[in-house]
């Protein structure tokens, strides 16, 4: 076509995909396209936004590395990523929430009722509840990857203080589709704002605040997987979330638990617990495939 205008631009390009495409991608990109034409003529994007743009994606290239995901971290605080989870959640099952820049595959296995707490001085948080199906059953061998930041508002992988799999681990459910472990309360933390999505908060007047919370990747034979997150209805930030991760049947209680009632057996805790702790109570809906 040797007469490409601006108002003829976007049906040129849908005569360029191939006729053996993969239709969803047709699909996609067609979709993409339209939008992204429609939003340049919308807002009659100029040479220097443009390049602005430009130098924005290879800043998040340059600073994304294995443990440091920028563009995951973009889509997070857009928006994007949690529209995509509630697109695909279904009403029957816990809702998904956001996976974030900061899980690491590999946790190694932890026992029901093992500890993530370790040597960190900080309340003890018992964590436990049944991972079952819609209609209540237990499921049988389901994965759970679990984890959190430390008392000092950091993740494993930003902290060289900490192992790398601190407050990870790796639990598989009994008959009686029950998870629980020990570790410390999360604390709210920022995400990394040292990059150039850092750079588009600011330039927003947007904070970097997330509630503090817990992570599961819950999977089981014949279940849809399920990423999601658990939130104390109490955190100063749960109706401020950064990257818009929580939901209503997301939000949990702390319970505080006296002194000298913590479980006599079942954890790897147990009689070591003579002070006070917090107990939370969280069962998780798998839906079927």
């Amino acid at each position: 076509m040797r007469n490409v205008t601006k108002d003829n631009i976007t049906d040129v390009f849908m005569g360029y995909l191939g006729e053996d495409m993969n239709p969803r991608l047709r699909e996609v990109m067609s979709s993409l396209v339209r939008h992204l034409h429609s939003f340049a003529r919308e807002v009659n994007l100029t040479h220097e936004e443009w390049n602005t743009g430009i130098a924005f994606l290879e800043k998040a290239g340059e600073i994304s590395d294995a443990e440091r995901h920028e563009f995951v971290l973009l889509s997070d605080v857009l928006g994007l990523s949690s529209l995509v989870d509630m697109l695909h959640s279904t009403p029957e099952g816990t809702s998904s929430s956001v996976l974030g820049p900061f899980h690491i595959t590999g946790s190694p296995p932890l026992a029901i009722g093992g500890d993530m707490r370790k040597d960190f001085d900080a309340p003890v948080l018992l964590a436990q509840g049944i991972v079952k199906d819609p209609s209540g059953k237990p499921i049988k061998g389901a994965t759970l990857d679990l984890w959190q930041t430390a008392p000092n508002g950091l993740y494993s992988s930003q902290d060289p203080d900490q192992d790398t799999y601190s407050f990870h681990g790796l639990q598989t459910t009994g008959a009686d589709g029950r998870y629980a472990f020990t570790s410390v309360k999360p604390v709210e933390y920022t995400v990394p704002s040292d990059g150039p999505v850092g750079d588009i908060l600011r330039a927003c007047g947007r904070h970097p605040w997330r509630p503090s919370h817990l992570h599961f990747i819950v999977e089981a034979e014949g279940y849809r997987p399920l990423v999601t997150e658990v939130f104390p209805e109490d955190d100063p930030y749960l109706d401020r979330d950064t990257v818009f991760g929580v939901r209503e049947d997301l939000v949990m209680q702390y319970q505080d638990m006296p002194a000298g009632s913590f479980p006599e057996s079942g954890f790897e805790l147990s009689g070591k617990v003579d002070d006070a702790y917090l107990k939370v109570d969280f069962d998780l809906i798998l839906v079927p495939k």
